[in-house]
């Protein structure tokens, strides 16, 4: 029997330096304001080895799918919830070009991490035929405040 079979193997990959605005319209503070950070993702693969003894060839993010896939969502956006009350004057700033705006069900690093977490996952599963998968994204706003989404058990 093959020792490596015995182990799980992990990796993990950063995305960083996404500039990317939001506002939290529920909130009561001053995340109710559009703010931005340069948002950073860590994404963490579990699976078998491939035939280099690798997780995860990082080298193929750029072509398959999930690079992209982070610039659509998070590269200079304007992320709105869907159900903003103000959602119709981000749609006239998008179609007026001052922004390019991408609405999701709720905002914030925890739908963020979520967001990616299913994205990514799909992605590599595809790609990997099922040898990888996604288990935890950290989606991290400042070196103080970060959330993660994981895997369910």
């Amino acid at each position: 029997m093959n020792k490596q079979n015995l182990f799980k193997y992990e990796s993990q990959k950063r995305f960083a330096g996404y500039s990317t605005c939001f506002r939290q319209w529920r909130a009561d503070s001053h995340c109710k304001f559009l703010h931005g950070y340069a948002l950073e993702f860590k994404i963490t693969f579990a699976g078998e080895l491939d035939q280099r003894n690798w997780v995860m060839d990082f080298g193929a993010f750029a072509s398959n799918g999930l690079k992209k896939d982070l610039d659509l969502w998070f590269d200079h956006t304007t992320i709105i919830a869907e159900d903003d009350p103000h959602l119709s004057d981000f749609v006239e700033l998008d179609k007026k070009g001052l922004i390019q705006l991408r609405t999701m069900v709720n905002v914030g690093c925890e739908m963020f991490a979520n967001h990616v977490f299913i994205h990514a996952n799909s992605i590599v599963k595809e790609n990997t035929n099922g040898r990888v998968c996604v288990i935890e994204v950290k989606c991290i706003e400042t070196p103080k405040n970060s959330a993660t989404y994981k895997k369910g058990k």
